[in-house]
């Protein structure tokens, strides 16, 4: 993926049917392992969502040494309300590094009440993650502010970057030296099989957004006796893991903040930032320069900046809020804007540094990354002259794989013909997962059908206000029906409209929402597959 992914399909508006998931046969016999002790669940429910319950289960560190030590992972559940059950489903956010324990509850929430009500919503923290024991947190507060700029223009801030991420990856090995080399998608993949024996099923659901939907495609090849029902939304493209699909990430990131800055054009009136595209972005280009010679508020540089700014390439809900604080600091010098935009959407709080340590966990040990720093450094330079706005970002964010300090395996080949109709959703324009990994996904699970939003930017598309995504979503998860197109593994099975592109805030919401930033408050969205 060294470029970025254009449309590579003419999709169809019209769908050709729809066809029932057959059903799979009985499971073949596996590998000894020793039984697994019944879940034992406690309410644990919150204000938002009270039917929550919560249980823990122990798995082999080393799936093939599953009598050595053992780790332990958190589990939430909503169980099933309905007289007849379709069994687990099983529900993950993305990441790699994020934790999925409050997923139960949203998805429970969300899914229509009819549907919801048949599954046990199952949701869970990865091995390394959030509640589940041993966490990593290879350096505390690695994101504080000020970094160095991520686009080095000196030799000195280039070896500064490095000698962090240097350190990152020195710190994971000194501090997790047992944990690094069992921190892979294969042995969180190999941990949902213990999670389904737990629970004393013979098949699951699995439902995944991002990171999500590589570690169900990669359980899938793994179990594929195992699978009753999957959905993968948002799909990471298996033959780039991982390195390529990061230079993918940058050249759509950069598209889409572009798409923010013609957003901002469109909203002259209210942000007096000019009608031209692309004098808009350059307006953001000079704030950039402007915070790294003079941080706004000595907290927000230009790194720290581009971090605020990222989470818009994800969902364009956040536009407004950005727009406003871009706005006001390049019209009124208000660098208390920024500083509460940054806290709101760029700060890195415990939970983050825990993610992160996971994410690079697991991507630096799934696949081969380049050890001879100047691939790195000409290859950021290279996307950088087109794609400016994530680039060199984006490759910090990853460097700590340079140095990392456990050989890296072999990505697994996800090629699948043995499981039951698999169902894909995607964005055309979607930044984090570019769309060309949607059609090789699609293209590598044989009875797969692909929905599409045409002209959709964000990412984690069902559950998100579209009732056409979310009609097929409720048909498959009834009845696993699924829309099936001309049969062609390069084009759509059918196609949804984008939701409308938000409006600019009232003047009163955006008093609300600076307020609800200054006490603390903080939109949460859904953002997987980061790097």
């Amino acid at each position: 993926m060294t470029n970025r992914p254009g449309i590579l399909f003419a999709v169809g508006a019209t769908v050709a049917g729809l066809v029932t998931a057959a059903p799979t046969p009985a499971a073949a016999g596996t590998a000894a392992a020793p039984p697994a002790a019944q879940l034992r669940w406690t309410g644990c429910g919150t204000e938002k969502y009270p039917k929550l319950q919560c249980s823990t289960v122990a798995t082999p560190l080393d799936h093939d040494d599953p009598s050595g030590r053992m780790i332990t992972l958190a589990l939430t559940r909503v169980p099933h309300t309905a007289k007849t059950s379709q069994g687990p489903l099983f529900v993950n956010p993305g990441g790699p590094g994020g934790s999925g324990r409050t997923m139960a509850g949203f998805v429970a929430a969300t899914l229509p009440k009819d549907v919801a009500s048949q599954y046990d919503v199952i949701g869970f923290d990865p091995r390394g993650v959030g509640k589940s024991s041993p966490a990593l947190n290879c350096v505390p507060k690695y994101f504080k502010p000020l970094r160095p700029d991520s686009v080095p223009q000196t030799v000195g801030e280039e070896q500064a970057n490095r000698d962090r991420a240097r350190n990152f990856a020195e710190e994971c090995g000194r501090k997790y030296p047992d944990l690094l080399p069992y921190m892979d998608t294969v042995s969180a993949a190999k941990d949902l099989d213990v999670i389904r024996r737990a629970l004393g099923t013979r098949q699951i659901n699995y439902f995944g957004y991002s990171y999500g939907t590589y570690l169900g495609a990669v359980y899938a090849k793994l179990f594929p006796e195992r699978v009753r029902r999957l959905v993968l939304d948002s799909n990471v493209d298996p033959e780039g893991v991982w390195y390529d699909d990061n230079i993918g990430q940058d050249y759509a990131f950069d598209a889409r903040q572009k798409a923010f800055a013609a957003w901002v054009a469109r909203h002259d009136s209210t942000y007096r930032l000019g009608t031209d595209p692309a004098k808009v972005e350059a307006a953001w280009y000079r704030m950039r320069d402007a915070v790294k010679k003079h941080p706004a508020g000595k907290k927000v540089g230009a790194s720290e900046l581009e971090d605020t700014f990222l989470p818009g390439g994800y969902y364009n809900g956040y536009w407004p809020y950005l727009a406003d604080a871009f706005a006001a600091y390049v019209n009124h010098q208000d660098a208390d804007a920024l500083v509460t935009a940054y806290d709101r959407f760029g700060a890195v709080d415990a939970a983050g540094d825990n993610g992160y340590s996971v994410y690079s966990a697991v991507q630096c040990r799934d696949s081969q990354w380049p050890r001879v720093w100047n691939t790195w450094r000409n290859e950021s330079w290279r996307v950088h002259a087109k794609a400016p706005f994530f680039a060199w970002n984006n490759a910090w964010y990853n460097a700590p794989c340079a140095y990392w300090p456990v050989e890296p395996l072999n990505p697994v080949r996800v090629s699948n013909d043995a499981l039951p109709p698999v169902l894909l959703f995607q964005a055309t324009e979607d930044a984090a997962t570019p769309y060309e990994g949607a059609v090789t996904l699609h293209r590598s699970l044989g009875r797969s059908s692909l929905v599409v939003e045409q002209g959709g930017g964000n990412h984690g598309v069902t559950l998100s206000g579209n009732a056409c995504l979310d009609g097929y979503l409720k048909d498959y998860l009834a009845e696993g029906k699924v829309p099936r197109g001309s049969g062609s593994r390069d084009e759509a099975d059918a196609v949804c409209a984008k939701l409308p592109d938000p409006k600019p805030l009232t003047a009163v919401a955006a008093k609300r929402a600076r307020s609800a930033a200054s006490k603390g408050g903080v939109l949460h969205g859904l953002i997987g597959f980061r790097g």
